[in-house]
């Protein structure tokens, strides 16, 4: 049985929020976290982290000035080690599911989180991440492992996904083998 699921996809396909109501639906604890856009009069100024148990910091930012740069964004990896990488830690020792949202470029330029991915992978929990669709050595490498099912998210097959993730979490939950 698949102990991980990734959901890939292009920006804006609904990927974040097919977590958001897969969470919604889970009957056990879940940790980790997830990002979201921050707008300021519509238009994107950066990148909030926020963890299931509530601590946020900002991941990314037009206004940060930092060394790790994607685009417009200076990227605060020591906010992202001190608050995602600390919450996926957590929830590989107290949670039945570990929710990564995303392993994508941002957070690839710290060491920390590639680690913390790779013990998820490796780990008996149930692991729901959002992954880059663009390749990239580690997380194509990732998204090879054996142990992982891939789901590619489109705005056509959005809902297909959130039964496809559902049913796998009722599955997994109780033992049985899905695909």
């Amino acid at each position: 049985m698949k102990r991980a699921y990734l959901l890939t996809g292009r920006p804006g396909t609904g990927k974040t929020t097919l977590i958001k109501e897969v969470l919604g639906r889970f009957e056990g604890k879940a940790g980790g976290f997830y990002t979201e856009e921050i707008r300021i009069g519509g238009v994107r100024q950066g990148f909030r982290l926020i963890t299931l148990d509530g601590e946020s910091t900002i991941l990314a930012h037009v206004n940060i000035h930092s060394p790790y740069r994607v685009s417009k964004y200076g990227v605060d990896v020591e906010g992202l080690d001190r608050v995602g990488v600390r919450a996926i830690r957590r929830a590989l020792r107290e949670c039945d599911l570990v929710i990564i949202d995303e392993i994508g470029k941002m957070e690839l330029f710290s060491p920390s989180f590639r680690e913390a991915v790779l013990e998820a992978v490796s780990s008996s929990k149930m692991v729901l991440r959002t992954i880059m669709l663009n390749p990239h050595p580690f997380s194509d490498e990732i998204k090879r492992d054996p142990r992982v099912a891939l789901v590619l998210v489109t705005r056509m097959n959005r809902d297909e996904a959130l039964v496809k993730v559902s049913e796998w979490l009722k599955g997994a939950k109780a033992g049985e083998d899905n695909p």
